[in-house]
């Protein structure tokens, strides 16, 4: 059977604005729908306030250290542990899934990822849970991964039924702030939101989504903070937002 595979972003889970603070009832609520919906899944989440201010502290962009990975891993597995016991609490069988045990980037780009593990896990009846990391880098020494790179190199070499990307806004707004309800380009402009894209996150998610549509694989970017909505992912529900295709 096909798998789900379904990013949560960090602006839903956590307060992007307070470092290192979740948004328990979110997470606890996204776990009742992930619970609810009985869909085989590998989750994959973002950072959020976990991790990106200790790359920041530490410059892992640009001049990265052992005592920068050190401290930035272990921040978003603070936050990767938090919502592995909640869905754990809601009866979903997830377990951790670290990049920094199994990838490897040249120059930010991916060059291994074994996906066997994650397989195997999947037919065992286990929902991987991933997420945004800092890993090994072979020409810089370390690198920082998103969730979005780690959705993308997924949907390519997972079998999957469909990808979705939970964001904390309906999707991708074009320069007016309306939704576009389908993409197949990076637009020459995205209008921010007040909450989404303040550093190009949205483009940069529509770029790794636009790459897996050239593989073959369609997706959808929509408003995981609206109730239901996760709910209605999973069980193969329009859930508005904008559709990534080639068409």
């Amino acid at each position: 059977m096909k798998s789900i595979l379904l990013k949560i972003g960090g602006s839903v889970l956590t307060d992007k604005e307070r470092e290192c603070t979740l948004r328990e009832s979110e997470i606890e609520r996204i776990a009742g729908e992930i619970k609810g919906a009985r869909a085989s899944v590998v989750i994959v989440h973002g950072a959020g306030s976990f991790g990106h201010p200790q790359a920041r502290e530490h410059n892992l962009g640009e001049d990265p250290t052992t005592r920068g990975l050190i401290e930035t891993h272990r921040a978003v597995m603070k936050l990767n542990n938090a919502f592995i016991e909640a869905l754990n609490r809601a009866d979903v069988d997830a377990i951790g899934v670290h990049p920094l045990d199994f990838i490897m980037v040249e120059e930010r780009r991916v060059t291994h990822l074994d996906c066997r593990v994650l397989e195997s896990m999947i037919e065992f009846g286990l929902t991987p849970v991933l997420h945004g990391d800092v890993v090994i880098d072979s020409k810089r020494g370390a690198s920082v991964i998103s969730g979005d790179q780690i959705l993308r190199e997924l949907g390519i070499r997972l079998d999957v039924s469909m990808v979705g990307a939970g964001t904390n806004v309906d999707g991708v707004f074009d320069e007016t702030g309306r939704t576009i309800p389908k993409l197949n380009r990076i637009p020459q402009q995205i209008h921010p939101s007040v909450i989404e894209d303040v550093t190009g996150e949205m483009k940069g998610k529509v770029k790794e989504l636009i790459e897996l549509a050239e593989n073959g694989v369609e997706s959808v970017i929509f408003n995981a903070s609206m109730k239901r909505k996760v709910y209605d992912f999973l069980r193969g529900k329009d859930v508005g937002g904008t559709q990534i295709t080639l068409q």
